[in-house]
C-alpha cells in the first residue's frame, strides 16, 4: 500500500450498490410480476447449484436493517435498482402500488438516514411479460419502459435526485441474448445487436420522459468497462486491443456521446448490424448529467490472442486479474477521447471466498486491498483531470450474483444465506473509515 494520504474532495460522495433482484427476494410476494431471472433461475441447469433469487437476501422485508447497516459504515450514498415487475408486474398497464410503496419507504429511510438515494430502473430484470411479448428484441417495449421512468420519477422525484436508465446494457444484450449465461438465454447474435440497439433507444426515450416531469434531475446510464490491454506494442497486438475496444466500450460509448456507432464495428457486423430508424442516433444521444462507470478488471491481449492468466497476477474468485493501474488508464482514455460528463464510479469490488472466522468475524485482507488500490488509481486519475464525483463499491452484501448463484460474495457485508445475519467484514470496517477520513492512505 503506498506510504503517503490521498485526500478526496470535500464534495466526493462515497457509496456502495446493489441490484434487486440479487437482494430483495420476496419474488412473488405483495403482487410482484413475474421476471425474466425468476424464469430463468427456475428452469433445471441455468444457475449453479440450482439457486435462485426467490430468498436471496430478504431485503424487500430486512430493509430497515439493511439502511442501519449503511448508516453504520457512513455512506452518503446507497446506488440500488427498482424491480420493473414489482411495481409494474406485467410491465404495462396496472400499477402495484404494494410495490410502489415498498421504494417509498427505502427512499424514505435512507433521507432520514442522511444516506442519498441513487436508483436504476433498470437492472436485468425484465417483466416476463414483456419478454413473452419479444422482450427487448420489440421496439416497443423502449416505451414502456419510458411510460415506467415516468411512472417512478412521478412517485419519488420529489425526493430523488440522481436516476439512471440502465445499468451495463452491453450485458443485458450480448449475455443475455447472445451468449444465453443470463436470462432470457437465447443465442442469437444478431437478435442481440438489435436488442443492444433498442436498450439505448429506450434509454433515450426514458430520459426524456423523466427530464418531461422534472428537468432538475440528474439523469445517466451505467456501462459496463472491462478495456483490453495489448501485452506488447507490436501492431497486431495493438491493432486487436482497438478493435475489441470499439466493439465493447465503443458500441454504447459512441452513440451516447458521438451520436454513431463505431464505423469499423458496424461494418464488421455486416448484415447482422441492427435496423436503425431515422431517428434513432439523436434520441440515444441525449445529453447526459453522468455517466456510471462499472470497472473490475481488464483483458491482456498477446499474439493475437487473450493471456489468461497474466504469468504472476492474482485473481479474484470470479477468475478476474487485479490490476489496478489498468483503471486509471480506463478513467484517463475516456476523458481524452470522448466528450465525457462527470463520472461516478458506481461498481468496483471483488470477490473472494469469505468464511466466518472463529472469532466471529468475517477477515478479507485481499478485497481491503483490492479496494484501496483502485481508490489510489481513481484518486491519481482525478489528479490527471478526470471529472470523478464519486465511488460506489460493490456490493454492499453478499448476495445472488447471477448465474453463479451464491457461491461468489461480493459484499462488504456478509451474508448467511441461512439464517440471514448480517456481519460486516473487515474491509466494511476499513471502508467506514475510508469515508470517515475521505481519504485512502
Amino acid at each position: 500500500m503506498s506510504t503517503r494520504s490521498l485526500t478526496f474532495p470535500l464534495d466526493f460522495l462515497w457509496g456502495a450498490a446493489t441490484a434487486a433482484y440479487q437482494i430483495e427476494g420476496a419474488w412473488d410476494a405483495d403482487g410482484r410480476g413475474e421476471s425474466i431471472w425468476d424464469r430463468f433461475s427456475h428452469t433445471p441447469d441455468k444457475v449453479e447449484n440450482g439457486d435462485t433469487g426467490d430468498v436471496a437476501c430478504d431485503h424487500y422485508h430486512l430493509w430497515r436493517e439493511d439502511v442501519a447497516l449503511m448508516q453504520r459504515l457512513g455512506l452518503q450514498a446507497y446506488r440500488f435498482s427498482i424491480s420493473w415487475p414489482r411495481v409494474i408486474p406485467a410491465g404495462r398497464g396496472v400499477i402495484n402500488q404494494a410495490g410502489l410503496d415498498f421504494y417509498d419507504r427505502l427512499v424514505d429511510a435512507l433521507l432520514e438516514a442522511g444516506i442519498q438515494p441513487f436508483p436504476t430502473l433498470y437492472h436485468w430484470d425484465l417483466p416476463q411479460a414483456l419478454q413473452d411479448a419479444g422482450g427487448w428484441g420489440a421496439r416497443d417495449t423502449c416505451g414502456y419502459f419510458a411510460d415506467y421512468a415516468d411512472l417512478m420519477v412521478r412517485r419519488l422525484g420529489d425526493r430523488v435526485r440522481f436516476w439512471s436508465t440502465f445499468n451495463e446494457p452491453w450485458v443485458s444484450a450480448f449475455v443475455g441474448y447472445r451468449d444465453g449465461r443470463h436470462a432470457p438465454g437465447l443465442q442469437d447474435g444478431k437478435l442481440a445487436l438489435q436488442v443492444a440497439h433498442h436498450l439505448l433507444v429506450a434509454h433515450g426515450v426514458a430520459v426524456q420522459a423523466i427530464r418531461a416531469t422534472d428537468s432538475q434531475l440528474q439523469v445517466g446510464i451505467v456501462l459496463n468497462t472491462w478495456p483490453v490491454e495489448p501485452a506488447t506494442d507490436l501492431e497486431q497486438d495493438l491493432a486487436l486491443a482497438e478493435a475489441a475496444w470499439q466493439e465493447n466500450e465503443g458500441w454504447f460509448l459512441d452513440p451516447l456521446l458521438r451520436g454513431n456507432y463505431p464505423p469499423a464495428a458496424l461494418e464488421a457486423h455486416g448484415s447482422s448490424a441492427p435496423s436503425v430508424q431515422p431517428q434513432d442516433m439523436a434520441l440515444i444521444a441525449q445529453p447526459l448529467d453522468w455517466l456510471g462507470i462499472n470497472y473490475y478488471s481488464r483483458y491482456v491481449v498477446q499474439k493475437g490472442e487473450i493471456v489468461g492468466p497474466v504469468p504472476g497476477a492474482e485473481y479474484t474468485d470470479m477468475g478476474w486479474e487485479v490490476h489496478a493501474p489498468a483503471f486509471r488508464r480506463l478513467l484517463v482514455r475516456l476523458k481524452q477521447e470522448y466528450p465525457i460528463p462527470p463520472l461516478y464510479i458506481t461498481e468496483n469490488g471483488a470477490a473472494f471466498p469469505d468464511r466466518v472466522s472463529p472469532d466471529g468475524r468475517v477477515h478479507d485482507p485481499r478485497r481491503i486491498v483490492y479496494l484501496h488500490d483502485h481508490l489510489v488509481q481513481a484518486r491519481l486519475a482525478m489528479d490527471d483531470g478526470v471529472d470523478l464525483r464519486g465511488y460506489f463499491a460493490w456490493s454492499l452484501l453478499d448476495n445472488f450474483e447471477w448465474a453463479y448463484g451464491y457461491a461468489k460474495r461480493f459484499g462488504l457485508v456478509y451474508v448467511d444465506y441461512a439464517t440471514q445475519q448480517r456481519i460486516v467484514k473487515d474491509s466494511g470496517e476499513w471502508y467506514a473509515q475510508v469515508i470517515a477520513r475521505n481519504e485512502v492512505e
